[in-house]
């Protein structure tokens, strides 16, 4: 499995936080254990981690890199789909996954309502703000560290969500919120989740697909919902929840990945048009 899986494409997917780089075909990654890396066969460990550190980011790099997702089986499933295309599109991409599940729901909250490109920079700007650095990278920030910032957070360009982010901080901190929900099938978190200031349902998807892995995908979502518009060649407002979701849940356990998918043909066509738009206006 590990093997199909293209890091250049996965980690041109993530949210460029200044948490990691991909560099010279090797992933790197701050974790409180140190920067770790992979280059698709090898993980290269700091010297100085014992065996139970060195187990546990190894782990978190599988979990973060999606390393065990069965591309074969997944391909094999779409295969003879409209959506067979997205095979030589993206072949040995895997849905990018959060370190932690405090991260996943600062992210995915300062993604509402927004463009992909403006939540990377506002979620940059959080990061470096806040987090500790660590070489060229940062820590990712955590409850203790964005707490702290208090009406500081308004320098990271977060807009309203900057005060959801702090609503869920607290309510996280004060153990009210709880996001380990390993345990909880999908329409359970979601309905626990959405009971929080700042947490809707697309919100809540997102987050149960970007911090735990579960097979969720925000039906709702714009770019979903026009990827899925242009591949089946309908007009946009046709394209409601209800219609995403009678195309995607026959793909059963693969219905997160195939989500995904079109999402980032999603990003990348609607980047393809601006950057022809950019070009065209200049002549």
């Amino acid at each position: 499995m590990i093997g199909m899986i293209d890091l250049a494409k996965t980690t041109n997917e993530m949210i460029k936080n200044g948490t990691w780089k991909y560099e010279k075909g090797t992933f790197w990654q701050a974790l409180p254990q140190g920067i770790v890396g992979y280059d698709g066969e090898n993980f290269i460990l700091p010297d100085e981690l014992n065996k139970r550190d060195r187990k546990l980011v190894k782990e978190k790099i599988k979990f973060i890199l999606g390393l065990d997702t069965d591309l074969d089986s997944f391909y094999s499933e779409i295969s003879d789909s409209k959506f067979s295309f997205l095979i030589d599109e993206f072949y040995g991409l895997t849905i990018p996954a959060a370190p932690n599940v405090y991260q996943a729901i600062v992210e995915v909250i300062a993604q509402q309502q927004v463009s992909f490109e403006f939540a990377q920079k506002a979620i940059k700007n959080l990061v470096i703000l806040s987090g500790k650095k660590i070489n060229d990278l940062y820590l990712f920030p955590g409850p203790q560290d964005i707490i702290r910032l208090g009406e500081k957070i308004k320098e990271a360009k977060l807009g309203y969500r900057g005060n959801y982010i702090l609503s869920v901080t607290e309510e996280y901190l004060k153990g009210r919120l709880k996001l380990d929900l390993r345990d909880m099938d999908e329409k359970e978190a979601i309905r626990y989740l959405t009971r929080f200031r700042g947490i809707g349902k697309w919100s809540a998807e997102l987050f149960l697909m970007y911090g735990l892995r579960k097979n969720v995908y925000p039906a709702g979502d714009l770019g979903l919902r026009r990827g899925i518009a242009k591949i089946f060649n309908l007009s946009l407002k046709k394209v409601t929840e209800r219609i995403v979701r009678e195309i995607i849940e026959p793909y059963g356990r693969w219905k997160s990945l195939l989500a995904f998918y079109i999402l980032c043909y999603d990003r990348k066509t609607e980047m393809e048009v601006r950057k022809w738009k950019s070009e065209n206006s200049k002549r």
